[in-house]
C-alpha cells in the first residue's frame, strides 16, 4: 500500500512525522504523492485559531481525495476530539501519544474496518520513545523532550502536550551518534520546552545533557530549537563560552516588551531581567544571532503597553522577531477576558513588528560583509549554493560548493533574505 503524510505546525511535528515515515518504509509501505496515496496521514498542529482552521481544511481535502484509510493525529485530536468523531471518513485518530502505534492499527483496521480512537491521558505520562533513523538533510532533528508545565496564561500547549518528560540520556545520545555516522554535521534539538529536559530526572539538567552531546566525535555543530530566557543558566553560558560546536544562535521567546503584559501572560521574568540574560549572553559571543517570538494584542494591551514592547524590541535588536497576533484559546485563562483586542488592532501591530524585524534582520546581516565564516551548504538553487552559518545567517554561494560539507566563505554583499558570499578555496 501507498501512503502519505501531511505535516502541521511546529519542527517537533516534522520529527514525529519523519520517524512515522520510516516505520511505514520499514513495514513496506510506499511513499508518494497525495492524490494516490492509500492512506492520508494528517498530522495537526491547535495552537492558534489560524492552525485549528488549517488543520480542519487540510483533514477536509483529504477525505475529498477518498484514500483507504485517513489517519488524524497531533494537537487538535488531543484537544478537540468532538469534530473529529462524527467524520466516520476518517479511520483512525490517535493524540500526542502512541504515534508509533499507528503502523498497528493500519493492520487492525483493515482487519475490522472499524474507526479507531486512542487519545490517551497526558498527566503523567512517559516520554514516547522515538528514534529518526535518517532525515536525508544536513540539519537533523532530535526529539528529546515533550510537554509544559508553564501554564502561560494565553497557550493551549500544556492541554494538548501533557506535562514535561524527558527522554532516556542515552538513548539521546545513541541517536545523535547514529545520525552524525549517517554523515549529519548539525544536530539541533528539539522539544515542547526544550530548555526543562531533565527536570523530572535524578541529578541530571538540560546542561548535562549538552556537555554529553558535545564529546560526541564528528558533530560539527549543535543547535538548539528554541530557549526559555529562565533556563539558560550559568552552566549552560559555561558551556557556549567553552564549546564553539555550539552555535551562536539562540533562539528565546520574548512574548512581550511589557512588563505588564509577561505578567499578565504568566511569563515569570520581567524585561529587565530578559534584557540582562541578552547581555550576559553577548559578552560571551559579540556577534551572536539572537531571535525571537513575540504575541501582540494580548488581552489588555493598550497602545502605550504596545509602544512599550516596541522599545524593548529596539533596546534588545534582535537578528529576527517571529510574530503573532494573540489567538483566544477556549480553556485558557487569557480567552476568559473581556479586553479583548480588535483583529485590525492585532494586524496593524503585526505589520509594524515585522517591519522593525527587517530592519534588525538587514543591520546583523551587514555587520557582516567582508567577514569570512564557515557555511554549510544544503541545496543547489538557481545556480546558488544555499544554506546557512552556524549563526543562522541565509547564504548564496556563487561559487561552487560540496553538498553536506562545511567551506569558508566571505561575505560580499547583501540581497534580502540572502548574504551573497564568495567561496575561499582551501
Amino acid at each position: 500500500m501507498t501512503f502519505y503524510i501531511n505535516t502541521l505546525g511546529c519542527k517537533v511535528n516534522t520529527y514525529e512525522s519523519n520517524v512515522i515515515r520510516e516505520l511505514l518504509k520499514e513495514e513496506g509501505y510506499i511513499e508518494v504523492d497525495e492524490d494516490t496515496a492509500d492512506i492520508i496521514l494528517v498530522n495537526t498542529c491547535t495552537v492558534t485559531n489560524t492552525a485549528d482552521n488549517k488543520s480542519l481544511k487540510t483533514i477536509r481535502q483529504a477525505i475529498h481525495k477518498h484514500p483507504k484509510i485517513l489517519i488524524v493525529m497531533g494537537c487538535l485530536s488531543q484537544n478537540s476530539l468532538e469534530p473529529l468523531k462524527p467524520l466516520k471518513e476518517i479511520s483512525i485518530i490517535v493524540g500526542n501519544r502512541n504515534k508509533t502505534k499507528i503502523p498497528s492499527y493500519i493492520k487492525q483496521f483493515l482487519k475490522t474496518n472499524e474507526q479507531i480512537i486512542d487519545i490517551a491521558n497526558l498527566k503523567k505520562q512517559p516520554f514516547e520513545t522515538m528514534e529518526l533513523q535518517n532525515f536525508n538533510k544536513t540539519r537533523a532533528f532530535v526529539k528529546i523532550q515533550d510537554g509544559c508545565n508553564n501554564y502561560c496564561s494565553y497557550c493551549i500547549i500544556p492541554y494538548t502536550r501533557g506535562n514535561v518528560c524527558s527522554k532516556d540520556p542515552n538513548l539521546v545520545l545513541e541517536e545523535i551518534t547514529n545520525l552524525i555516522q549517517k554523515g549529519h554535521k548539525e544536530i539541533v534539538l528539539t522539544g515542547i520546552h526544550t530548555g526543562h529536559y531533565g527536570s523530572e530526572l535524578k541529578n541530571y539538567s538540560f546542561a548535562s545533557l549538552l556537555k554529553d552531546i558535545l564529546k560526541i566525535e564528528g558533530l560539527k555543530r549543535l543547535r538548539i530549537s528554541s530557549i526559555e530566557m529562565n533556563e539558560i543558566t550559568e552552566e549552560v553560558l559555561q558551556i557556549l563560552k567553552e564549546n564553539n560546536i555550539l552555535v551562536s544562535h539562540f533562539h528565546i521567546p520574548l512574548q512581550s516588551g511589557s512588563n505588564e503584559i509577561l505578567k499578565q501572560m504568566n511569563r515569570k521574568y520581567t524585561k529587565e531581567d530578559f534584557i540582562k540574560k541578552i547581555n550576559a549572553i553577548r559578552s560571551i559571543r559579540k556577534d551572536i544571532s539572537i531571535t525571537t517570538d513575540l504575541i501582540v494584542g494580548f488581552p489588555g494591551e493598550t497602545e502605550e503597553l504596545f509602544l512599550e514592547t516596541i522599545e524593548t524590541l529596539k533596546q534588545i535588536k534582535f537578528s529576527k522577531i517571529h510574530v503573532f497576533p494573540y489567538s483566544k484559546r477556549k480553556g485558557t485563562k487569557a480567552a476568559e477576558r473581556i479586553d479583548q483586542i480588535k483583529e485590525e488592532v492585532k494586524k496593524q501591530r503585526v505589520h509594524e513588528v515585522l517591519n522593525l524585524s527587517k530592519e534588525f534582520e538587514i543591520e546583523y546581516m551587514q555587520s557582516f560583509i567582508g567577514k569570512t565564516i564557515p557555511f554549510l551548504p544544503e541545496v543547489k538553487k538557481d545556480g546558488n549554493f544555499i544554506g546557512h552559518t552556524g549563526n543562522y545567517l541565509n547564504i548564496a554561494c556563487t561559487d561552487f560548493c560540496p553538498l553536506n560539507e562545511e567551506v569558508m566563505v566571505t561575505i560580499e554583499k547583501i540581497e534580502y533574505p540572502y548574504c551573497i558570499a564568495k567561496r575561499i578555496n582551501d
